[in-house]
């Protein structure tokens, strides 16, 4: 898959958090809000590159220590080509999504 930075070329899901550059109690709470507000069922961290440590940090903590009876449900790894905004040549970007599930 193709996508240039700063555009989206998906629909967002309620359920999904994009994993960035915040804190990872941020989104701990947003993961916590999606399962309690949503009524959801499942939560699906998406992360690139450097925050895939985050991703796993905040799943993990997640089912540690706030909500004992959500499991990691699937793990999926990939590799995404972005072309730079300023033009230059395409870099491969590690990818990595967790679903969570109650």
């Amino acid at each position: 898959m193709t996508r240039s930075v700063g555009k989206m070329s998906e629909e967002r899901d309620p359920n999904t958090i994009y994993i960035g550059r915040k804190p990872p109690m941020n989104y701990v709470m947003a993961v916590i809000t999606c399962f309690n507000s949503n009524d959801a069922k499942q939560v699906t961290l998406k992360a690139r590159g450097q925050a895939i440590s985050t991703a796993v940090d905040v799943a993990e903590v997640v089912r540690r220590k706030f909500l004992k009876d959500v499991s990691v449900d699937q793990i999926a790894i990939g590799t995404e080509e972005i072309t730079p905004q300023e033009g230059g040549n395409p870099r491969k970007v590690s990818t990595m999504e967790i679903t969570l599930k109650i």
